[in-house]
């Protein structure tokens, strides 16, 4: 680094004044997404018209309103065939569940998307729920907000770090739209788009998600997407045991319909026919669960919506935990354009229904909204973001406490059952590995001069290829040990120890060998080198090695004195830190006489008191 830094010069988080300019784009691109979740829901209730009541509508209608006929086991084929021809011909990538492609993106893409995936992904969709496909809308419409993001950002000169965070405004913003959730759109976001917690990438994506949510009030209206009686009454501990209860079987229940979906995505991928043909084939179990159970048809909106005003019945809840499960695993894995978010809450909901009939009673539909947010947060190891959801779908905020304590007890299991989640199983047969956790850079709270090496062998400025020739003669004669050492570049200093140039190990060699001596050494040198700051981070350092392709810097203060050198090897000190932070375990602290035992007490009486004894009422 060429420019010093100085202790004033670190701050807290690395935004610039670019945050305002990329805020201002995903605001518009928030309301754009929430236009495309309405364009979607209209399209949903237009297929959903012409292939089961035969009508050119866009009224919403749910299929299993049409009644049960012969046809409703062709419909769903008839929907699949045609998702099929459009992803062959068209866009292989309006397949998929929305989520895993936007994470795919994200991570492995550098936030590009086509633009033909924003145009066909909604229209593909709406065929395959319109058609009786027990998808949600969700996840569809992420990858399409995102993908209209993409493209905007592929047109603007951006960086690839603001063009994923425009990406991922857009999609957060089609989630937001859809369910009517800023809050949550904006924690899912955190928690499986963004893998990072920074100010340059959380502001644009909350903004984008305020703005769709404005825009969807005006389309679709202010109302929540779910109606519930308010809870007011406390919660009583048993509840809570009960709420603890739900959310660890919900973690089972999500690893069932995890290992499900997957186990017919290789089912699928072992068929000899072509991809283009397994929609159609999921439409064949679709149409056929379809007819037993109506209701597993479609999204189900309605149906979540009747279990959460407590109208539960159990041939409502067998219906959908047996065959809804079995048609919407199966169809998952066909690949077709589809959501996960409406059946798992649907599955979640059911769960908690069931529930309702073995706890304590609460508020109507409390329990299926439990439910609902465990299995949520379990499928896609979003726990935060799953008990805003419930919360922000119903306008209840009593349920607080039961919701985010199954939740959490839901995703504690899941992690420690499930080493990959819904969202990332499939990018992981297709050699992609992704971390979902993120935390601080060790390599952040450690400066340069806390690793640096201050035992440096420096030459005066003056010093000539003479000295070489003994430096030289002085390392063959030690042999291995001196060419093993770590040093590869020497400071040339001036009288007051300023740096005035670098010298490799090979240009010290080469000056060794070459006929005119009494040259100076300088004149073989780097005279402007590269320099760290004695107060810059680690991390900062490492960026400028990894761009420079240099392994070792002069360490020089605001005056150019030098004090040391870093290498490549020393920046390891920040990562070794945090592992023997994370496996190394102690005992800090041990009680006194009388908490302890007598002889325990007279051991530590033989000993000479330190000043952490002096200081401390309970000595080490």
């Amino acid at each position: 680094m060429s420019d010093l830094e100085s202790a004033d010069s670190l701050r807290d988080f690395s935004a610039d004044s670019r945050i305002f300019y990329i805020s201002l784009l995903a605001s518009v691109l928030g309301a754009v997404a929430a236009v495309l979740a309405w364009a979607l829901e209209e399209m949903v209730s237009f297929f959903t018209n012409l292939f089961y009541f035969q009508r050119w509508s866009f009224h919403e209608r749910a299929p299993w309103l049409a009644g049960r006929h012969w046809w409703l086991v062709v419909m769903p084929v008839l929907g699949g065939l045609i998702v099929g021809l459009i992803a062959r011909y068209l866009s292989p990538g309006v397949r998929g569940h929305g989520l895993p492609e936007a994470i795919e993106t994200v991570v492995f893409k550098d936030g590009k998307v086509k633009p033909r995936v924003a145009l066909l992904k909604p229209v593909a969709t709406a065929i395959a729920i319109g058609s009786g496909g027990p998808f949600g809308t969700e996840g569809p419409v992420i990858i399409s907000g995102g993908a209209v993001a993409s493209v905007v950002g592929q047109l603007l000169p951006v960086t690839g770090s603001e063009r994923t965070t425009v990406m991922v405004a857009g999609a957060a913003a089609g989630m937001a739209a859809m369910f009517n959730c800023p809050m949550s759109a904006t924690l899912l976001a955190v928690e499986c788009l963004l893998f990072e917690w920074k100010p340059r990438s959380l502001v644009p994506v909350a903004i984008a998600c305020v703005s769709a949510g404005a825009v969807r009030r005006l389309l679709l209206g202010p109302q929540s997407l779910l109606r519930m009686v308010p809870t007011g009454a406390p919660i009583y501990h048993s509840a809570m045991l009960g709420a603890l209860l739900l959310g660890l079987v919900a973690a089972l229940l999500s690893t069932l319909l995890s290992k499900g979906v997957h186990f017919f995505e290789l089912m699928f991928e072992h068929l000899p026919v072509h991809w283009m043909w397994w929609p159609a084939i999921g439409g064949v179990v679709i149409g056929l669960c379809g007819y037993i159970f109506p209701q597993s048809l479609g999204v189900g909106y309605s149906v979540i919506q009747q279990m959460v005003s407590g109208d539960i019945t159990w041939t409502l809840l067998s219906g959908i935990l047996l065959i809804k499960t079995l048609s919407w695993t199966f169809s998952m894995g066909s690949n077709t354009a589809a959501g996960i978010l409406a059946p798992l809450l649907m599955f979640g909901g059911a769960l908690g229904g069931i529930f309702a009939h073995l706890m304590p009673v609460m508020t109507p539909g409390a329990w299926v909204l439990v439910g609902m947010s465990s299995v949520l947060a379990a499928a896609i190891g979003a726990p935060l973001t799953s008990a805003m959801l419930a919360l922000e779908l119903t306008h209840n905020g009593g349920l607080m406490l039961p919701v985010l304590l199954a939740c959490m007890a839901a995703y504690a299991l899941s992690v420690l059952v499930l080493p990959r989640s819904m969202l990332t199983e499939s990018m992981s047969r297709r050699g992609m590995h992704l971390s979902r956790e993120f935390g601080a850079d060790p390599l952040e709270s450690i400066l340069v001069t806390r690793a640096m090496h201050t035992s440096v062998f420096a030459l005066p400025e003056n010093a000539t290829r003479k000295d070489a020739v003994a430096w030289l003669s002085k390392m063959e004669e030690r042999g291995g040990e001196a060419w093993s050492h770590w040093q590869r570049i020497f400071p040339l200093v001036d009288g007051e120890g300023r740096l005035m140039g670098t010298i490799t190990r090979a240009q010290m060699i080469a000056a060794a060998r070459k006929k005119d001596l009494s040259v100076r050494l300088i004149e073989d040198a780097n005279r402007k080198p590269l320099t760290v700051s004695p107060v810059s981070t680690l991390r900062s350092c490492a960026m400028s090695m990894a761009e420079s392709k240099l392994t070792s810097y002069p360490v020089v203060n605001s005056e150019g004195k030098l004090l040391g050198i870093i290498t490549i090897s020393d920046l390891l000190k920040g990562r070794s830190d945090e592992a023997h932070r994370e496996s190394d375990r102690e005992r800090v602290l041990r009680l006194r006489w009388p908490f302890g035992s007598r002889a325990g007490h007279k051991a530590e009486q033989s000993e000479a008191p330190t000043e952490d004894d002096e200081a401390l009422d309970e000595p080490v």
